[in-house]
């Protein structure tokens, strides 16, 4: 025995890294524009870290910032570019600020409802075109969630007729926000953190918050006003996973690979979530003394028209915004024969 303790304790016998178990775990650090606390994008967020953390037994792990932690959620594409932030996880549309392209995965009035999108996404060149816009921003971004329709809004009285919107003050983004424009409003824009606020006090008389569930959560039922569905202003939107280019390249391939596995899960599951989770919202909505309208026909097809024209004016104004439009509308339109005929009546 006293041998072999002395062999042991020779420089060349001692034990390799390899042998005394894993290396310290890979800790990749990413602000999240979505609280992890409400349900739908938060949760995706806490289902996408831990789907990391397993499929790599726990050598790669994931930790979340809050939003705002590092920097204004608006602005985390740029906290990405300037090295800020090793990594993100986010909503689309913020994106289009840079490039209007990414508004076609996430503010498309009357665009594809989330199935739609999803097999855009993986089955047709929706992937191709947003992997190429983020790369000319010198960034890896991957569609990592898939939130279902939001809600048409809250607001402050009735609406029925084209005559009612007229003059209101209303909260919507970027593509809606021209549509009502169109129709007379005024858009006023606001932070989601001040809205409720806003509405309550009758600085704006309404406008889109988020999803039927997060719209809950976060306690508008509280205010006493009528909620107005269908959300045509975004029936679905791409949550996007984001690092720098170069860092994305630092990444073992195996690390790659576990991210892009469990944003594909990610989306599967927010796919499957959203329909019970909206349901059981609506229903607690109700219970609290919501009154739940649908859009009158006229309005209906007022934002129509009017979403067609801004749509024109945005692909006349961007050739990239134009391609991935039509590119997306054309895959939707070649399924549409199959969606009429494979489901019942």
């Amino acid at each position: 025995m006293a041998a072999g303790a002395f062999a042991q304790d020779k420089p060349k016998d001692k034990p390799k890294a390899a042998d005394v178990g894993p290396a310290p775990a890979r800790i990749l650090k990413m602000q999240t524009a979505f609280n992890p606390a409400l349900p739908g994008s938060g949760e995706g967020v806490r289902i996408f870290t831990r789907t990391v953390k397993h499929m790599s037994g726990g050598a790669f792990t994931i930790k979340i910032l809050e939003p705002g932690r590092i920097a204004p959620t608006a602005d985390m594409l740029d906290a990405i570019v300037d090295g800020d932030l090793e990594a993100a996880f986010t909503w689309s549309g913020y994106a289009a600020a840079k490039a209007p392209v990414f508004g076609v995965f996430a503010t498309v009035p009357f665009g594809p409802g989330p199935e739609d999108m999803t097999s855009w996404l993986l089955e047709g060149d929706g992937g191709r075109i947003h992997r190429a816009a983020y790369e000319k921003l010198g960034v890896t971004g991957i569609p990592c969630g898939m939130q279902g329709p939001k809600g048409g809004g809250w607001y402050r009285g009735d609406l029925n007729t084209v005559a009612d919107v007229k003059g209101l003050r209303l909260r919507f983004g970027r593509l809606a926000a021209e549509v009502v424009a169109r129709l007379g409003a005024t858009v006023v824009p606001l932070p989601a953190g001040e809205f409720f606020w806003q509405l309550q006090q009758g600085k704006v008389d309404g406008g889109e918050m988020s999803t039927p569930a997060i719209d809950a959560a976060l306690g508008f039922d509280k205010l006493g006003l009528p909620y107005y569905l269908p959300g045509w202003q975004q029936p679905s939107a791409v949550l996007d996973f984001l690092m720098r280019k170069d860092k994305w390249d630092l990444l073992s391939a195996a690390q790659r690979a576990q991210i892009e596995t469990a944003c594909k899960a990610n989306i599967v599951w927010m796919l499957s979530r959203s329909p019970n989770v909206q349901g059981l919202a609506l229903e607690k909505l109700r219970a609290s003394g919501v009154v739940i309208k649908r859009w009158s026909p006229e309005l209906l097809a007022a934002f129509r028209a009017n979403t067609e024209i801004v749509l024109k004016d945005q692909a006349e104004r961007d050739p990239e915004f134009a391609t991935a439009l039509a590119n997306q509308r054309a895959f939707v339109a070649q399924g549409a024969r199959w969606r009429t005929l494979s489901r019942l009546p």
